[in-house]
């Protein structure tokens, strides 16, 4: 398994509560250029349209030497998933406040796969907590390094 790309401004801004993987449909010369690495999850999300599932904002730059069959760097592309999670997932976002975002794109013996999660909002209190959190666990760390040492 091969990591394109990571969200990791997700796991800040929001708890994961579930997580799904879900396989994404994309034309060729998107897929070249995800394999060079240039995929940009940062503001992305999934929203859900006559009972699919569509990832909106995420940015994969155009490949170099597709000339006239490059796409849109920011067009939806439709998600891949059973029709029970599309409809869990669409409940939850509908009824408990929730929200779906991508969390990580990666290949998985030759194909894209998205990780994508049920998340519900932090607080700024909570942001705080977990950086406070963070520093506290790095601080006993280097204490218990230098006593090792």
């Amino acid at each position: 398994m091969k990591i394109l790309s990571e969200n990791r401004k997700a796991r800040h801004d929001y708890f994961i509560e579930e997580t799904f993987e879900a396989g994404i449909s994309l034309c060729g010369t998107e897929v070249k250029s995800m394999r060079k690495g240039a995929v940009n999850l940062k503001d992305s999300f999934v929203s859900f349209r006559n009972g699919e599932a569509f990832i909106k904002n995420m940015h994969i730059s155009p490949y170099e030497q597709g000339n006239i069959f490059n796409r849109d760097p920011l067009r939806d592309r439709r998600l891949l998933l059973h029709k029970r999670e599309i409809n869990y997932l669409f409940g939850a976002v509908k009824q408990k406040g929730f929200s779906v975002i991508p969390l990580s794109v990666y290949l998985k013996d030759s194909l894209v796969k998205v990780q994508i999660g049920l998340a519900r909002g932090k607080k700024l209190y909570d942001k705080r907590s977990d950086i406070a959190e963070r520093d506290a666990k790095r601080r006993m760390d280097r204490e218990v390094k230098e006593r090792n040492q």
